[in-house]
């Protein structure tokens, strides 16, 4: 028998730890306290760990990618998220059409490319 995985939860550094607890929260990813500096998100069964770390190389070449339903849904979104002036540091491109999947790329405040694709 092949070993299984019943969760998979990846770590995600924070450069600002409140803002970026508040920046996924508004994604409306619900918290819930982690342990060790942590703060865990889940939205639809999918979760990830909020870790209170930062190292820049880290971060910046971190990417989460999420298969969605409406990726114009999750542009307006992130758009209004990203209107908040607490989020500056956060970026939003266009959708992009990349063979047949529509892609959304968005940069956290600590720069994480979170990658939509429909």
């Amino acid at each position: 028998m092949k070993p299984t995985i019943r969760d998979l939860k990846p770590y995600v550094p924070a450069k600002d730890f409140e803002r970026s607890k508040r920046f996924y929260t508004a994604l409306g990813f619900t918290m819930s306290e982690g342990w060790g500096g942590t703060a865990d998100f889940e939205l639809g069964g999918w979760q990830l760990r909020l870790q209170d770390y930062y190292v820049t190389d880290w971060a910046e070449n971190s990417m989460i990618v999420m298969r969605v339903d409406d990726v114009e849904a999750w542009h307006r979104l992130a758009t209004d998220v990203a209107r908040d002036p607490d989020f500056g540091c956060v970026r939003v491109r266009e959708i992009e059409s990349i063979g047949d999947a529509r892609v959304l790329h968005v940069l956290d405040p600590a720069g994480v490319l979170l990658i939509f694709v429909q």
